[in-house]
């Protein structure tokens, strides 16, 4: 057998091998986490199940997660503006006015978090006094449970 044969031979059955692996990779796709904000173990979900909430109190829930969002959304926005204000003083030569912007973005960050604060003690006002041993249980554990939906570093 020449050489022009074999290395036909070999690009041949290299090039059928090749559409056999990516035929394999499209039709075999490894499953996807659920998104946030689908039926699952989130926050909420885990929340309502710890608290054995009844249908009511999920639905004045439900007010208090929307009114959190709003708050962290504006929040977040203002962040992302300060941000580009900040990275825009990169080509002054005037600091005050960079010092000025990370303390602007120390104070949102602050916020942020009271805002957290203030959204579980308006959970706990949600709670009947049955439920209040589950509301301390959970407090507990309020760390591990927003740090799962972290992406790692």
């Amino acid at each position: 057998m020449s050489k022009i044969k074999l290395l036909t031979i070999a690009v041949i059955g290299l090039l059928i091998l090749n559409f056999l692996i990516i035929g394999f990779l499209f039709t075999h796709k490894p499953p996807h986490p659920p998104k946030k904000g689908s039926e699952g173990e989130g926050p909420k979900n885990i929340i309502i199940q710890k608290l054995n909430f009844d249908q009511q109190q999920i639905a004045d829930y439900q007010k208090l997660i929307d009114d959190h969002q709003t708050k962290l959304k504006n929040l977040k926005d203002q962040i992302k503006e300060t941000k580009q204000l900040l990275y825009q003083q990169l080509n002054t030569d005037d600091p005050t006015i960079s010092h000025q912007l990370e303390g602007k973005l120390g104070a949102l960050q602050t916020e942020i978090e009271q805002t957290h604060y203030q959204h579980f003690l308006e959970i706990k006002k949600l709670c009947k006094s049955d439920q209040l041993k589950n509301y301390q249980e959970l407090t507990e554990e309020l760390a591990q449970l927003f740090n799962q939906n972290q992406p790692p570093k």
